[in-house]
């Protein structure tokens, strides 16, 4: 059974009700300066202001408060390769180079299921220690990577949204599956855990350069039989992987119409980088629901380009753009440091990446992008609860500079820029699973 226990917060609360690329930004966003929000069983049973919304609270119920803090909906990261943190901010490389020398070598190691699950553990608590309640992960080649991670996210009961790595050619051997173990493993994986709690599939062929023609047909054909499991994978990241991929698949128009024709452009796919994309690229995401995973601060460290944020949500043909930290190619796991990356690709691109766009491009954005807008991204009643805690005086420099901010705006963007790694605290299904400073930070949260 669901957990009935009725928890509240109380706090400066920020959410979104609209999309700040569609709409006046300003208009868009929900403030309550003193706010509450009331969950029970997993979801926001009631949100608003503290003064009408404190009557929800039952009898002997105690609000958390949050003081110098901004309570918002949980961060999304909608790509992220668990199996590489122990390579994070290894010396720069070209994608290509970078990959050989460095990621393939760290997912040697995963071949042992004990190192999976050691470094599951790790990684789910690093993000959420960074206030990151969903994420599109990659594993390894290895199902029980996958394994590990799902079995680790069940047990604070994250929605998360996972799956194996497939690639059959143009990697080492003993990171290469075939195109026909490729989609009976993941077919396995998604049987046992696409839909168990709040855990997600996602066939995830690694990108096209390593995978065969048949293998991203067999990738295609297990999305037809599944069409309710995700596709996650690799597109136009750098200038010498998109000529790669020409070579290597000259009948294609271009590097994403070599995914269209295995059938794997549609609703619930997530293509990750996207920065060297055309106009008929966009609006064929656009018409097909997929996703574009930003991911500045990996685009950055590599030389890899600049994502043109604002032409892929053009409001004429809006593509769903969530936020991505990469990792390893990214130097940290905080979509809040992220942010701060996201404004100065932006800047180079001569256009101005405001806190309430960013707020959206974090929560709702990438809520949006997952086809889970109708439950995550938000606070509002009836989503499942899943808050992050912003500390806006996490160092004496933040807690001097937020006493000069004029309006909340000027507070979100000073902490999207001088942000820290770690947040206040990160509640999961209405449960506190990290508090910052505590001795036993992290709590797994109820099983229901």
């Amino acid at each position: 059974m669901t957990d009935s226990t009725v928890r509240a917060l109380r706090g400066r609360v920020l959410t979104l009700k609209g999309n700040p690329f569609l709409d006046e930004p300003g208009a868009c966003l929900v403030h309550h300066e003193d706010g509450l929000v009331v969950m029970q069983g997993g979801r926001v049973t009631a949100f608003g202001a503290y003064a009408t919304t404190c009557g929800a609270l039952p009898e002997g119920v105690v609000p958390v408060e949050y003081p110098d803090s901004l309570i918002v909906p949980g961060l999304i990261d909608t790509h992220v390769h668990y199996p590489q943190i122990q390579m994070i901010g290894a010396f720069g490389e070209e994608l290509l180079a970078w990959l050989t020398r460095y990621t393939f070598p760290a997912e040697f190691a995963f071949a042992d299921r004990v190192h999976a699950e050691e470094t599951a553990r790790l990684f789910l608590r690093a993000v959420l220690a960074c206030g990151t309640t969903t994420a599109a992960v990659y594993c390894t080649v290895h199902p029980h990577s996958a394994e590990a991670f799902f079995a680790e996210s069940e047990r604070f009961n994250t929605r998360m949204v996972a799956g194996k790595v497939m690639m059959d050619r143009n990697a080492p051997a003993a990171l290469l599956d075939t195109a026909e173990r490729g989609y009976r493993e993941s077919r396995d994986l998604a049987a046992r855990w696409h839909g168990r709690g709040r855990q997600l599939y996602a066939v995830t062929p690694r990108f096209a350069p390593s995978c065969s023609d048949a293998q991203l047909d067999a990738a295609g054909a297990l999305l037809a039989e599944r069409p309710d499991l995700y596709l996650q994978t690799h597109l136009c990241e750098s200038e010498a992987e998109v000529a790669w991929v020409r070579e290597l698949f000259p009948a294609r128009s271009s590097y994403l119409d070599v995914y269209a024709q295995a059938g794997l452009v549609r609703p619930r796919a997530v293509f990750g980088h996207a920065i060297h994309m055309d106009e008929a690229d966009f609006c064929t995401c656009h018409r097909a629901g997929a996703a574009l995973a930003h991911c500045p601060s990996s685009n950055l460290f590599l030389g890899s380009g600049l994502f043109r944020l604002f032409d892929a949500l053009d409001p004429r043909r809006p593509v769903r753009v969530g936020l991505g930290t990469d990792v390893g190619a990214g130097t940290s796991l905080s979509l809040v440091r992220t942010l701060g990356e996201a404004y100065k690709v932006a800047a180079l691109r001569g256009d101005k990446l405001d806190a309430v766009r960013a707020l959206w491009l974090a929560t709702a954005g990438g809520a949006e992008a997952l086809h889970l807008e109708d439950r995550i991204g938000r606070i509002a009643v009836g989503y499942e609860a899943d808050l992050c805690v912003l500390d806006t005086a996490a160092t004496p420099l933040m807690a001097h500079r937020a006493r000069y901010c004029t309006d909340i705006e000027e507070l979100l963007f000073v902490v999207m820029t001088l942000g820290h790694e770690r947040v206040k605290a990160t509640w999961v299904a209405g449960e506190p699973v990290y508090e910052a400073g505590r001795a036993e930070s992290f709590r797994y949260a109820s099983q229901g």
